[in-house]
């Protein structure tokens, strides 16, 4: 396949289906937070792909990324935090389990 928008694109599409299907499907949080990793990963992809065939400026969309990077290894360490103490509390990470933490 030749490098064009339209290939970015329909990789790009193709993770983001992935990861809302696992978002959707899941009930295991570790699954949960892997599919969306692979959501912020296709949002990426989006930026490098536009950034590559549209805008004058090379560097924006590279900012972008850097920016979601960012943003998901800070989002890894809370929820995997606060998977941990659902696993210390209950013995399980299932979804269903996580909403008895209240009060």
């Amino acid at each position: 396949m030749s490098q064009s928008l339209q290939s970015y694109l329909v990789i790009s599409s193709a993770l983001f289906a992935i990861g809302v299907f696992g978002l959707l499907g899941r009930r295991n949080l570790v699954a949960v937070l892997i599919s969306l990793e692979l959501i912020l990963n296709s949002a990426s992809l989006n930026f490098l792909a536009f950034n590559k065939f549209s805008l004058p400026d090379k560097s924006l969309g590279q900012v972008f990324v850097i920016f979601i990077i960012a943003l998901a290894a800070a989002e890894v360490c809370v929820a995997l935090s606060l998977i941990l103490l659902l696993y210390r509390k209950k013995d399980s990470i299932n979804v269903e389990d996580a909403k008895e933490l209240r009060g």
